[in-house]
């Protein structure tokens, strides 16, 4: 008796919110305070956003090439061993003439820039759609988080709606067995029934504590998807039940369209295509710009002061026509081919996958519209029948066997009807993320 008034009790104090950790007030979560944290806090889509501003570098760095390279640099160099001339002075003879300075100090400019270079445009059309590339990678992080955020709110809510169902159960039970105890202890009723009622009431208990236990996991899980301290007390608003006149009967068509991995596909398909037109590229001429201005001085000493600069400037034009490179330039366009044939093979398999994981999940869909409407009506006859259980057994005309199956019942119906309707939220939540249909 004393454990189960301490059980009571407990029980008692986590209905009102007495208990939290810390004395923390709990922060009262929506599904859509819950998405909007996820989305602004996760590392997960931080680093996707900054996935997007790194590819974004990435092009602007590429451009570069079509802009002049302008350096300036300074040289000096020392003469070890000074070249030597002979000069014939006629009548077999020579004079021997050592040739250069001792030092040689050397500064200008150098800039290029190319003037033709197809190869070079192409790899920039590639850089932009690297960029793109990035974007959609971005826009899936958040499709995927919005999925399991979702999901995992609705596993706290599902967890929650348990607890409360085996804790009814429980509470009918303590009620059941209070009264047969009462009859017991007036002698309207044998010990044989007081101890199946307590045996009843002591096997309702863990049922309650694992529920309990599921509740605070869930929420843990939550938590972390959402960046939060895990110590942190939460109360997800609602219950299953709220979302019972969501679950749609009309059938979606497959509109794949927005989803993400296929659009990658796309870009990555683009992409390819460009690189095989970039190494087709590589066989046609180049032309660069190239200007060279120097300051040069020659001298035997480090008088600086009265060293003589003289200047040195060239401008000029760079032709460069392809003609044979062992066959490589043919070979890279023949492999950019076979990547491109099998991306598109890769498309084709990823869109009959997509189509068979759409099915399965609208047939979940339905499969739980239709438990959820057997459970509702099994609810509502298995609670009149755990009444007429319970009238029955007080006018002496029913057994508490009777009742302890009607409160089984009730309980199997109610954890039937939470389940269906988290079954079709939680598939409707993948569904709408295997379509795209989350815009962020």
């Amino acid at each position: 008796m004393q454990m189960m008034k301490r059980t009571l009790i407990f029980a008692a104090l986590i209905a009102c919110g007495i208990l939290s950790a810390h004395g923390q007030t709990a922060l009262r979560l929506t599904l859509d305070d819950a998405l909007a944290i996820a989305l602004s806090d996760n590392p997960t889509v931080k680093i996707a956003d900054q996935e997007v501003t790194k590819s974004e570098y990435a092009r602007k760095g590429a451009y570069a090439a079509l802009f002049p390279t302008i350096d300036l640099g300074a040289d000096y160099q020392r003469t070890v061993k000074k070249q030597t001339m002979y000069m014939d002075t006629g009548a077999g003879g020579t004079n021997k003439i050592s040739v250069g300075m001792d030092n040689t100090w050397s500064s200008g400019v150098n800039a290029s820039m190319p003037v033709i270079a197809p190869a070079t445009w192409k790899s920039l059309k590639i850089s932009g759609m690297d960029v793109e590339n990035a974007v959609e990678k971005a826009r899936q992080s958040r499709i995927d988080m919005i999925e399991q955020v979702s999901n995992a709110f609705y596993a706290v809510l599902l967890a929650k709606d348990t607890y409360h169902v085996y804790r009814e159960a429980y509470l009918n039970a303590e009620k059941n067995y209070r009264d047969i105890r009462q009859k017991f202890d007036a002698g309207s009723t044998s010990e044989y029934e007081a101890i199946r009622a307590e045996v009843y009431l002591r096997n309702a208990e863990p049922d309650m504590y694992e529920a309990e236990h599921s509740v605070a996991l869930t929420e843990w899980q939550l938590k972390a998807l959402l960046g939060m301290d895990l110590t942190r007390e939460i109360e997800c608003s609602g219950a299953l039940a709220d979302f019972g006149g969501e679950m749609i009967r009309t059938q979606a068509e497959l509109v794949l369209d927005g989803n993400s991995e296929l659009r990658q596909l796309d870009i990555r398909e683009r992409k390819l295509e460009k690189t095989v037109e970039m190494k087709r590229a590589e066989n046609y001429p180049t032309l660069n710009l190239s200007f060279n201005y120097e300051w040069i001085s020659m001298n035997n000493n480090f008088k600086f002061s009265s060293y003589q600069w003289n200047p040195y400037g060239v401008a000029g034009l760079s032709l460069k026509i392809p003609l044979f490179a062992g066959g490589k330039r043919r070979q890279d366009v023949r492999q950019a081919k076979i990547d491109l044939s099998q991306l598109r093979l890769e498309r084709e398999n990823m869109q009959r996958d997509l189509e068979v994981e759409w099915m399965q999940y609208r047939n979940t869909l339905t499969t739980s519209i239709r438990q959820y409407d057997a459970a509702q009506a099994s609810v509502t006859e298995a609670q009149k029948g755990y009444s007429i259980a319970v009238k029955r057994y007080d006018i002496g005309d029913g057994t508490q066997l009777d009742i302890n199956d009607a409160q089984l019942q009730l309980t199997q119906a109610q954890l039937a009807r939470n389940q269906a309707i988290y079954n079709y939220m939680t598939s409707q939540a993948s569904l709408d993320a295997l379509t795209g249909k989350y815009e962020n």
